[in-house]
């Protein structure tokens, strides 16, 4: 059986991010990266649909080690997936990635202190086992086999084309169509400009407004610093300039929402100009970051309205007709394609089992520690980003934090952490506080989180900066021993 030091999970962004951490930080740990996709880069490899795109800035969602270096802030989807190939070329991770060997089940031994990983070879067909002192899950948080779809009545009637975007066909065809995208969230935002271009018309069907903030794709502050300033000023200077932009917008949400309400609609009507009925299709019933905002680089939403080529629509579907979608109002949607932009399921772990010692671990039992591991679990990670922010900011500090534990226990010689909660910690809630379709559906399969540090899960990344970097790695509720 191959043993190595670490299992890392997964070859998307937090997969390549782990290997990248090790290998700068502890050079003489051995690592492998088990991928069950046949290409790395993960969601960025994953989403094919057009105008795929990253809804938070690239100077935070790309790696703190490996500089983004276009002034280009909203990225395309096949950018940032050029980017980490070069990120895994550059730190030559390359042979360190065993594709298309999806990770099963993962069971810890106490006597051996190791875990032992089951996995399927899609290849070759056959299941074969390797072991590692430390398992690192940087599998994200979606199910990446099947998006979400609601069940539609009528739905069989429908005469046209529907696809879901987490399984876009190649041979989509929709020029001079009819197109119906139905959502609000950031696939949809970014669906309907692109399809515009190219089909006769396309509705945004809603059932109802999600807040949008109108960013420019290209700064000229961005080209200006990285121009002038050497490499590394300059990414770090753009990397905190937009945390601080997250953040206080993030605040000025929480503190006073109202104020961040007339904000960004007001910025809408300014776009789409004082006739467009903004309140109906653009006011969201919840406060500001309630859910998450969508992106709309260059306004290219808003100028697809007002071509004409696009246009929306806030109203409940009653069903599905043989040419198209009717209304609860009785109105009918013509639409010989129909793309069902309706979200994702939610799966941690990639829903891969776990025991311990022999003992099924029931995962919604659990409580996360410090936003990576959880109680009673030992010699486990995992990545979880922010929902508020760019994933990458919680990734760097959760490698880095992984790779500080991993060198304590290396010069005290420790074989084993394991957090453990306190009976005054026992109160729990569920992981993400957010009121997402997505979030709602699937949240009940999920780790809990604490109400208090360290099993509470801050949304805030100076906070956890403080906490993860600065401060001992030794804890009352993380237990070492030999």
């Amino acid at each position: 059986m191959e043993n190595y030091d670490v299992i890392i999970v997964g070859a998307g962004l937090s997969g390549i991010n782990a290997a990248c951490h090790l290998g700068r930080y502890c050079p003489n740990l051995t690592f492998r990266i088990f991928e069950a996709r046949s290409r790395i880069g993960g969601t960025w490899d994953l989403f094919r649909y057009p105008g795929v795109r990253s809804d938070s800035d690239m100077f935070t969602l790309g790696f703190s080690h490996f500089p983004w270096d276009s002034g280009k802030a909203i990225a395309d989807g096949p950018s940032i997936l050029k980017y980490i190939e070069e990120t895994a070329r550059e730190n030559h991770l390359l042979q360190k990635i065993s594709f298309s060997h999806r990770v099963l089940a993962a069971s810890w031994s106490s006597d051996r202190s190791l875990w032992t990983v089951s996995i399927q070879h899609d290849n070759a067909g056959k299941l074969y086992q390797v072991s590692g002192c430390f398992l690192f899950l940087c599998t994200g948080y979606y199910d990446y086999d099947k998006g979400y779809t609601p069940e539609f009545r009528g739905f069989a009637d429908y005469r046209g084309r529907c696809v879901h975007p987490q399984r876009w066909p190649e041979d989509l065809e929709y020029q001079g169509k009819k197109v119906v995208v139905i959502g609000s969230g950031a696939t949809a935002v970014t669906l309907v400009p692109e399809l515009a271009k190219k089909a006769h018309h396309v509705t945004m069907l809603q059932r109802s407004p999600t807040y949008m903030i109108n960013l420019p794709a290209e700064n000229p502050i961005n080209e200006f610093v990285l121009r002038f300033l050497p490499k590394g000023l300059a990414h770090r200077f753009l990397r905190c300039r937009y945390i601080g932009l997250n953040m206080g917008f993030f605040l000025l949400s929480r503190v006073i929402p109202k104020l961040a309400r007339a904000i960004l609609v007001g910025r809408v009507e300014r776009e789409l100009g004082a006739s467009y009925d903004v309140r109906t299709h653009f006011w969201p019933r919840y406060n500001p970051w309630d859910q998450r905002l969508c992106v709309v680089p260059d306004g290219d939403l808003f100028h697809a309205i007002k071509s004409g080529k696009a246009a929306m629509e806030t109203a409940e579907i009653d069903r599905f007709v043989e040419k198209g979608i009717r209304l609860k109002s009785g109105k009918t949607l013509k639409a010989d394609l129909v793309v069902t932009a309706t979200g994702f399921n939610l799966k941690f772990a990639g829903g891969m089992a776990i025991c311990v010692d022999g003992e099924q671990i029931t995962l919604p039992d659990r409580v996360i520690f410090k936003g990576m591991m959880l109680d009673g679990i030992p010699n486990l990670a995992f990545t979880f980003g922010y929902i508020n922010a760019s994933w990458t900011l919680k990734s760097d500090l959760i490698c880095r934090y992984i790779c500080r534990t991993l060198l304590y226990m290396n010069q005290n010689s420790w074989k084993v952490c394991v957090p453990r909660r306190a009976s005054a910690t026992n109160e729990k809630t569920v992981a993400i506080e957010f009121t997402s379709g997505y979030v709602l559906r699937s949240i009940d399969q999920f780790p809990k989180q604490g109400r208090h540090s360290p099993w509470k899960l801050r949304q805030n990344y100076i906070m956890d900066l403080i906490g993860l970097r600065l401060r001992p790695i030794r804890d009352s509720e993380l237990e070492f021993r030999p």
